[in-house]
């Protein structure tokens, strides 16, 4: 993944004159609420979520479904936090989905007492976000919120990924410019986020990680003081919630993740495993980091410590950022 130099939005350049446009259509297409019984426009994820998974869900449910459409990223980032915020508002126990006879069991059979987990039907709270969704860009097609129509800075992004031999794609990549337009950000500092996890064993580790890191580090109170250590809390908690559905749905894959979070003009990058992030200025490599490997001593038991290295850096006027992950 690479990603030029940031450059100052103009209106044209933030997708400000797309902005009514892409909002007319999409009411044109979804005229009306969606009944019980009608197809989900974008695939809900999964059949359960976790009340602690919801947001992070939702906004990966609709940033997926309006990045398919061409939707604006300031204006997909703005529209789908401010669905989240509205339906996250409301009382979520009407979605609330009984667990299976044998888990219930199971949790019984656990003799660490722990409080018990409300899982929501994830079909019905898909669905009732979208007509969330589309009542949000209805309000909007008669005046757009400014936070919707332009972003501060402009990144020029690209992305390749590269399967090899293996069956399945196992790895996830996340890019977010509009940041702060996603979690409802307006403090003065411009934020975006951009992350590898190579995953292994399976998808589902790495694309839960893909979903819940930055989701989880936005919702630090110490991001805007010590972005470093809201990333590394985020790999913590993140960590901590997989392992609760790892444990409810048997899974049994795993992930290494990198990520980097510029924040005005420093560079954030926080990695856990030997995903990487390197640096170039001026054709000339600049070292951010050590990746961890089994083969370095110190390294040995990182993956036993619940251990996250974040580092932050000053970044050049010009620079060439390029992410990836072992194949």
């Amino acid at each position: 993944m690479s990603s030029g130099a940031p450059q100052k939005s103009s209106p044209m350049a933030s997708g400000a004159e797309e902005t009514p446009g892409f909002l007319d259509t999409l009411l044109q297409d979804f005229p009306a609420l969606l009944n019980p019984e009608d197809p989900l426009p974008w695939k809900a994820p999964g059949t359960v979520l976790s009340q602690e998974e919801v947001e992070g869900e939702l906004a990966e449910l609709a940033m997926g479904f309006l990045g398919s459409r061409k939707a604006p990223p300031p204006l997909a980032a703005a529209l789908a936090h401010e669905a989240v915020s509205q339906l996250l508002q409301t009382d979520l126990s009407e979605f609330r989905k009984l667990p299976r006879e044998e888990e219930e069991e199971e949790e019984d059979d656990d003799e660490e007492e722990k409080a018990p987990v409300t899982l929501l039907d994830a079909q019905s709270l898909a669905r009732s976000f979208f007509n969330r969704l589309w009542e949000v860009a209805g309000q909007w097609q008669k005046q757009v919120p400014l936070a919707a129509r332009a972003s501060q800075r402009q990144w020029l992004v690209s992305i390749h990924a590269i399967r090899n031999t293996r069956r399945k794609m196992e790895d996830r990549h996340v890019s977010l410019p509009s940041f702060n337009q996603l979690f409802g950000l307006f403090d003065p500092v411009n934020r975006a986020y951009f992350a590898v996890f190579d995953g292994h064993g399976g998808v589902d580790a790495a694309r839960y990680a893909a979903v819940h890191v930055h989701t989880n580090a936005a919702r630090q109170p110490e991001l805007p003081t010590d972005p470093a250590g809201a990333l590394r809390e985020a790999f913590r908690r993140t960590d901590q919630m997989f392992l609760r559905k790892a444990k409810r749905e048997r899974l049994q894959s795993g992930t290494t993740g990198v990520c980097a979070l510029i924040a005005g003009a420093t560079l954030h990058v926080a990695w856990l495993g030997d995903s990487q992030v390197i640096l170039v200025q001026q054709g000339q490599v600049v070292k951010l980091m050590e990746p961890h490997r089994p083969e370095r001593q110190s390294d040995e038991m990182w993956p036993s410590q619940d251990s996250c290295w974040a580092h932050s850096h000053l970044l050049p006027a010009h620079l060439q950022a390029q992410h990836s992950a072992p194949h």
